[in-house]
């Protein structure tokens, strides 16, 4: 973990990959993870965690399954969401985005559970920043 302030824009420029977020700092036991988003992620679920996304470019879509039926929340730039533990969701970003996330050290970007994988989506719990 750096000893030095981080510009974010900066460590969102040290990376292309889109859905494979880059741990920035940590906070107690938690990770604070950029992400760039293109296109689709996979429906996943966490089940011991909720999971804080906070949009720093771009538009991000999360398509959320709830006990009332299907829904998706638009973030816009500077907006933030948390999704509640023990829901299903499918993070999308028909035009690009970037955001930051704050979620346990170790949790895996396809959650617990998952539908299949998607091409553009990697199986991680975050990688080391290298700016």
């Amino acid at each position: 973990m750096s000893t030095e302030p981080i510009p974010l824009g900066e460590a969102l420029a040290s990376f292309d990959t889109p859905w494979s977020p880059r741990i920035v700092t940590r906070v107690n036991d938690y990770d604070v993870r950029i992400a760039k988003a293109e296109g689709e992620h996979v429906w996943h679920v966490h089940d011991h965690t909720d999971e804080f996304f906070l949009v720093l470019d771009g538009e991000l879509h999360i398509s959320l399954r709830e006990p009332d039926g299907e829904r998706t929340v638009l973030l816009p730039r500077g907006a933030v969401f948390t999704v509640p533990r023990g829901t299903e969701h499918k993070p999308h970003a028909p035009s690009g985005a970037a955001f930051l996330m704050f979620e346990p050290t170790g949790t895996p970007t396809l959650g617990d559970r998952h539908d299949g994988t998607a091409h553009s989506v990697h199986s991680t719990t975050g990688q080391p920043l290298n700016t």
